[in-house]
């Protein structure tokens, strides 16, 4: 009888601790790992058959965006897809690419993303969060750029957190065999 007692002030004990932290933790996630992105992939068409699109990767890429001062990508190497933040205050996104900063600091494409902010509550705990759509997704290419964008493809207009790809940004084809010297 003794040692009933006490298993059951044990599972009491246990059980109101197990209570009081699920009751205490918050469901929500406000971090930014909760914000909705943009999520970009890298392509190019293969010059011997128009018919098959293939992975392009950019040997380097710095990225900022207009209206902010800050580097979202700087001068990483290997790039092949990319997550990008929409704005929130406004309905456009432009983003400035330049491709090899170092070397060749006028090789730059700029990217034009138009999109639909839409507030909804989401707990007492966050707030307010923001459903972003993508309405149409353009560039423009300085002139004499050897890294120009060819051409986008919006494949999903919703800005997400499980990486499901927006936008496929196709580049035109380039050698990739390296340079030697003989």
């Amino acid at each position: 009888m003794k040692n009933l007692i006490r298993i059951f002030l044990l599972l009491i004990i246990v059980g109101g601790a197990v209570n009081l932290h699920t009751s205490c933790s918050d469901e929500n996630d406000c971090s930014l790992a909760g914000r909705p992105m943009m999520y970009c992939t890298f392509k190019t068409i293969d010059p011997d058959d128009k018919t098959i699109v293939l992975n392009d990767t950019l040997d380097s890429l710095t990225i900022r965006a207009i209206g902010t001062d800050s580097i979202i990508l700087n001068n990483e190497k290997k790039v092949h897809t990319l997550m990008l933040p929409l704005r929130y205050t406004s309905d456009t996104t432009v983003f400035i690419l330049q491709f090899d900063p170092k070397r060749k600091p006028e090789n730059v494409d700029t990217l034009y993303i138009v999109q639909q902010n839409t507030p909804y509550f989401q707990s007492m705990e966050c707030g307010y969060m923001m459903k972003q759509n993508i309405i149409s997704a353009r560039f423009g290419n300085k002139a004499n750029s050897s890294e120009t964008i060819d051409s986008i493809y919006l494949r999903n207009k919703e800005a997400n957190t499980n990486e499901i790809e927006n936008l496929q940004i196709f580049f035109k084809y380039r050698d990739r065999t390296p340079e030697t010297t003989d």
